[in-house]
């Protein structure tokens, strides 16, 4: 079920980013910023975790430099082309992806 907002810890478990990582991220790159609720913790919309799934395929997968992420986030948002990125993936399905690949290389290193 689908939520119009997500704590920090919902969306690093629905992303599999640590909390740290979602901070130090969102002080990098101007297209994550999640809004803030009355007490002052951060609520992540669905927009915001498309954008952590990006540069988690950027950084953690594709190997980047956050540098190269920024570039690469600007060329996709500028990007004309109708070939669906890596953003535009349902969150649950890139989740399960995500865990898939990490059940995989934790099998592989116990082999």
């Amino acid at each position: 079920m689908k939520k119009l907002y997500y704590s920090i810890g919902e969306t690093s478990r629905l992303t599999g980013v640590e909390p740290h990582v979602l901070r130090y991220w969102e002080s990098l790159f101007n297209e994550l910023s999640p809004d803030k609720n009355r007490a002052g913790k951060r609520v992540y919309k669905e927009r915001d975790i498309q954008t952590i799934l990006t540069l988690k395929e950027l950084i953690q997968t594709k190997k980047y430099s956050t540098a190269g992420a920024r570039k690469e986030l600007k060329r996709q948002k500028n990007s004309p082309d109708d070939q669906q990125k890596p953003a535009e993936l349902s969150h649950e399905l890139t989740r399960d992806l995500s865990r898939v690949r990490d059940f995989l290389f934790h099998l592989r290193d116990k082999i």
